[in-house]
């Protein structure tokens, strides 16, 4: 499946509409930069680790370069790189998230083996070294790690346990064995049921309960993908995602019991299925979400908006649901299989 051209445009729509000084946009609009979530043109790390690994899957040297060297500037701090950035504020908060901070070393070592560059491995080793001391305790990982008041939250959020990150860190080979065995039974331990194959949302540490208001589809689709990529996915998760995915029914949230919560679809979504499709060698299932996912995509030459994934009437366009799109694209690069 051929979709080089439509990669091509929605770099271009990153590039041109959705990038700042200091990183991309969290939306094309911005904001006070002031709300609880990051909005406007605020810049967030999980952005900046997406675009470093479609950059490498796509080959394109040049892209990861400017980006990792933005990235490094913008996000790291002495405990971690910081989730979030707002140029408005000059502010740099001083959490990090576990899921970017793996999937920006991810990056790096892939970076390190695409681009025969043995400096970014070794940057990939230094911060994976720090990692493991900030962001796992007795050999369980935690999602975030405040740098001011050096600690961790009391949890995991199942969709951050990105396993194939985890067994690439520099770390004794006792101590991964550990912390990839503990990680690996509370992410597959997660799983609701065959007749909803989703994932619980997070593992409290303290009452060693799972803990889910409703199911986020995103996340599960983040834990069914990183479960791919180990070989640890459920058959029953991916039938049921064939024929959502099909069908044009892949909702926004659920109950637990897999009622949906809404009617929305998104962008996101359907470039998640995409990439546990191209994971598995599942053509169809890469097709198909594809082809659900370019749904979203704005067509209109005239819309400033063109080339990207958005609500062109509103003029909102995300970050994420662009970047995983561009993710979802380079998946099929010719490079990668």
């Amino acid at each position: 499946m051929d979709t080089r051209t439509e990669e091509q445009e929605l770099l271009s729509f990153i590039n041109t509409r959705l990038m700042g000084p200091y990183g991309v946009y969290t939306n094309v609009l911005d904001t006070g930069q002031s709300a609880e979530a990051a909005t406007g043109h605020e810049i967030l790390s999980e952005s900046a680790s997406l675009l470093m690994r479609a950059a490498v899957l796509g080959g394109n040297q040049e892209l990861f370069d400017r980006q990792w060297t933005l990235a490094r500037q913008t996000f790291d701090m002495e405990g971690g790189f910081s989730y979030r950035f707002s140029p408005k504020h000059g502010k740099q908060y001083p959490v990090n998230a576990a899921v970017d901070d793996l999937r920006l070393i991810g990056a790096l070592y892939e970076a390190g083996q695409a681009f025969d560059k043995p400096e970014y491995t070794e940057e990939a080793d230094k911060y994976a070294k720090r990692f493991y001391e900030n962001n796992v305790n007795n050999g369980y990982m935690f999602d975030f790690y405040d740098n001011i008041y050096k600690s961790v939250n009391g949890f995991v959020t199942l969709c951050y346990i990105d396993l194939s990150v985890l067994r690439n860190l520099s770390i004794s080979s006792e101590s991964r064995g550990i912390l990839l065995h503990n990680m690996d039974g509370i992410l597959e331990e997660g799983y609701l049921s065959d007749s909803f194959p989703f994932y619980e949302t997070r593992f409290d540490y303290k009452t060693g309960q799972y803990d889910s208001e409703h199911i986020n589809t995103v996340e599960s689709l983040l834990s069914i993908l990183h479960l791919a990529e180990s070989s640890h996915q459920k058959p029953a998760s991916i039938r049921y995602l064939k024929e959502q995915v099909s069908a044009g029914t892949l909702y926004g949230q659920y109950t637990r019991e897999g009622k949906p919560l809404n009617d929305i679809r998104s962008t996101a979504i359907y470039a998640l299925t995409a990439m546990i499709g191209a994971v598995l060698g599942d053509q169809s299932l890469y097709a198909a979400s594809i082809e659900r996912m370019n749904e979203f995509r704005i067509t209109d030459a005239a819309s400033p908006l063109y080339g990207g994934f958005g609500d062109a009437a509103a003029g909102q366009a995300y970050s994420f649901d662009n970047l995983m799109a561009l993710l979802a694209y380079s998946y099929s690069n010719p490079q990668q299989q």
